[in-house]
């Protein structure tokens, strides 16, 4: 893929597939390094299923032979000479956590995480999500479970005025993040 956000998207999605009904993201970057850590509390896998998630000819969809996204996003962490480490527990929720050298040629861009994040938001409303990103020594995180507490049972998060709030929201952070970084 051509950006990092949209492999965050697709192992999102297989969160969504493995039924989670909380998904973490959390975003971690330092001068030399990114790691991108995703973690839900859907089905699990066993450690077989663990491995063979890892080769591209191995997918449970029954409309196709080949699950690309993993492998893939495998790839692309090894390629920097990072890591991707997949833990899981059958009936608790896996974690993928992915570490990229950002310094290396081969390292792909992040892209818009934010839009990224945005949209598993407003596009999953009733699925929690958790969302933390850090730059060097500052961060912040966006928890759907407090954005429930304070807009009330009437206010869907997929709701037009909500889901732009959210994206100023995220950008708006971002922001704040990088003018930190400069």
């Amino acid at each position: 893929m051509r950006e990092l956000s949209l492999n965050v998207m697709d192992i999102a999605q297989n969160s969504l597939v493995a039924g989670a009904s909380l998904i973490a993201v959390t975003i971690c970057e330092n001068d030399e390094n990114l790691t991108i850590t995703i973690a839900d509390n859907g089905k699990g896998m066993d450690s077989e299923t663990i491995e063979r998630v890892k080769n591209p000819f191995y997918t449970t969809r029954t409309t196709r032979s080949v699950g690309l996204g993993i492998p893939l996003y495998k790839m692309a962490c090894e390629m920097t000479g990072g890591s991707l480490k997949i833990s899981s527990q059958p009936g608790k929720g896996t974690t993928l956590e992915a570490l990229f050298v950002k310094n290396h040629i081969d390292m792909v861009p992040l892209g818009d995480i934010s839009q990224t994040i945005q949209l598993l938001i407003t596009c999953n409303p009733n699925v929690d999500f958790v969302y933390t990103r850090s730059l060097g020594e500052k961060s912040y995180t966006v928890d759907t479970r407090e954005m429930r507490e304070i807009l009330g049972e009437e206010v869907p998060l997929s709701s037009p005025d909500v889901s732009l709030w959210i994206k100023e929201y995220l950008e708006e952070q971002d922001a704040g993040l990088k003018e930190f970084a400069d």
